[in-house]
């Protein structure tokens, strides 16, 4: 990034705007795939935490803290320094959704179940589709809470998973 700024700068003292604007591109460009890099991998631990609340039906106070943090900082994240649009779009999550997934099912079979499971076991065992949807669903809710009133309103959500009402009890 050091040299691009040294070009950009040389490219205005030189008056040479239209190389100056290519920079501001790309410049951009490396921004936006920070950006989403980051929402990658908050979505992936997301994601981790619902295979692992699907497979084990419970929830522990650790999962959704993860959980819970991980909808806060996408939502963080995502939210553009204008504060009226979004990096990625409400109906933009199919295809990362999916990507996640992939990973998270080969991550989380280190930890579900004390890693008996295979991630070709989980993979037969867990339902894509559900875990997709319950991500989405959370998504969802970032778009239509503040950053104030998430943590509430996941909470909420989080009650209606697996082990939820236990969980909202103390249960164990």
């Amino acid at each position: 990034m050091t040299q691009e700024l040294i070009d950009l700068r040389n490219s205005i003292l030189e008056q040479r705007y239209s190389d100056a604007l290519a920079i501001v591109d790309e410049l951009e460009g490396m921004g936006r795939q920070v950006i989403l890099r980051n929402i990658q991998s908050f979505l992936l631990r997301l994601m981790i935490h619902l295979i692992k609340n699907l497979v084990e039906k419970r929830l522990t106070n650790s999962w959704a803290n993860s959980i819970r943090s991980s909808i806060r900082e996408i939502k963080k994240i995502n939210l553009q320094d204008n504060k009226n649009s979004y990096y990625i779009k409400i109906d933009e999550w199919e295809s990362m959704l999916e990507d996640e997934f992939e990973e998270a099912i080969r991550e989380v079979s280190d930890e579900v179940m004390n890693g008996v499971y295979s991630p070709f076991q989980l993979t037969k065992m867990v339902d894509k589709l559900a875990v997709i949807n319950q991500s989405q669903s959370l998504l969802n809710l970032t778009y239509n809470y503040s950053i104030k009133e998430l943590p509430a309103v996941v909470d909420d959500y989080l009650t209606q998973l697996p082990g939820g009402e236990d969980w909202k009890l103390g249960k164990r």
